[in-house]
C-alpha cells in the first residue's frame, strides 16, 4: 500500500469502441483515473493485435464493432486468452453471463464506469462490493 491506497488488480484496460466520441471520452477519463489505456480500437483484428502485443488485465468491448466480427467474437477469444471482457453496450449479448465478468449498460456517466471497475476489482479482490452502480450486471 502506497500512501493509503490499495494496489490494484486492473491496471491495464484495453478499449474495443465502434463510436469514437464514446471511445476517446472514455479512455481520457480511464487514464485520469490512473489506468493504463493499452490501446483504443473499434475492430476484432485489432484487439486480438493489441492482446497479442500487450499485457491487458481487462477489456472494455463494446458488442458492435466496425468490420464483420462482434464483441461476443473478441469475449471468446479473449476467454480463450484468459483475459477478462466486460461488455459496454446497450444490448448485452444473451450468452454474455458465459463470455463475460459482466455488462455496463449504455448511456453510462463517468462515475458509473468508474465505479463499475471499483465493482469488479472488489470481486476480483475477494470482497463483494457494496453497491453496483446503475446500469452494471456482474456474473
Amino acid at each position: 500500500m502506497l500512501f493509503g491506497r490499495k494496489q490494484r488488480l486492473i491496471n491495464r484496460l484495453l478499449i474495443v469502441e465502434d463510436e469514437p466520441l464514446v471511445a476517446f471520452d472514455n479512455e481520457h477519463v480511464l487514464t485520469e483515473a490512473g489506468y493504463h489505456v493499452v490501446g483504443t480500437v473499434d475492430r476484432y483484428r485489432d484487439a486480438v493485435a493489441v492482446l497479442d502485443a500487450a499485457e491487458v488485465d481487462l477489456i472494455l468491448s463494446d458488442v458492435r464493432l466496425t468490420g464483420d466480427r462482434d464483441g461476443a467474437e473478441l469475449a471468446r477469444e479473449a476467454m480463450r486468452r484468459e483475459v477478462r471482457l466486460i461488455f459496454v453496450t446497450a444490448s448485452c449479448p444473451v450468452d454474455a453471463p458465459e463470455i463475460s465478468i459482466g455488462c455496463l449498460a449504455k448511456p453510462f456517466a463517468h462515475k458509473e464506469l468508474l465505479a463499475a471497475l471499483d465493482a469488479i476489482e472488489a470481486c476480483l479482490g475477494g470482497a463483494r462490493p457494496r453497491k453496483l452502480p446503475r446500469g452494471l450486471t456482474l456474473y
